[in-house]
């Protein structure tokens, strides 16, 4: 599988957009990236641009309109506080964010690994050690493009669906966390709405999924 992803922007220089742009590198993409106090301009010309900054910020986050933006925040209530908007079953962090960014192009990934397995358990294709990593998002093109970095960046590709269905893998559900090769994580991609967090948010939007 090729990328199309020849640059990646990253918003965001802590352990997950470090970890994320040393794979980018390895692979041979060119990467810009800026923490809270750098310029945000280059980040912004990239082929793609990811979101890797604490979730409460995302109302802070630049003008994105037009741009491919690979949203690996998550929602952490230790460290964030709790925001009512996050707390809702009927809905998704990454809807929540693209909602707030009018235009851009938002996929949801790179977000249910640890920080430990982005930095040391990346592997080639054929690897029997290889892991799983989850896509949702609503545009095909924009999917496939997203697929195509995670495997340059070591991972196994696992489409989700729609970027509703990021639901599957945000805090308390069995993929998020979980060290999981392509068959096990789309597994439990599948089996989501049979599973305790599945059961909540099903009862919660009337038995609809």
């Amino acid at each position: 599988m090729t990328s199309i992803i020849d640059s990646l922007g990253i918003l965001g220089a802590g352990r997950i957009g470090k970890a994320i742009a040393a794979l980018a590198r390895e692979a041979g993409i060119e990467v810009v990236i800026a923490g809270s106090a750098g310029p945000v301009e280059p980040v912004l010309r990239a082929d793609a641009v990811v979101l890797a900054t604490p979730l409460r910020q995302y109302r802070n986050l630049p003008d994105l309109g037009g741009v491919l933006v690979i949203d690996a925040m998550n929602y952490w209530w230790e460290l964030d506080g709790k925001i009512a908007e996050f707390e809702d079953p009927m809905t998704t962090s990454s809807e929540i964010v693209a909602g707030a960014l009018p235009g851009a192009r938002v996929v949801k990934s790179l977000n249910h690994l640890s920080g430990y397995a982005l930095e040391e358990l990346a592997r080639p294709a054929g690897d029997p050690e290889r892991l799983g990593m989850a896509v949702a998002g609503d545009d095909d093109a924009d999917v496939a493009a997203v697929t195509g970095l995670v495997d340059a960046l070591g991972f196994a590709p696992v489409v989700a669906g729609e970027l509703s269905h990021g639901v599957k893998f945000e805090p308390l559900t069995e993929a998020f966390g979980a060290d999981a090769d392509e068959e096990d994580l789309t597994e439990m991609l599948d089996r989501f709405w049979t599973s305790q967090r599945g059961r909540v948010v099903a009862r919660a939007r009337g038995g609809q999924n």
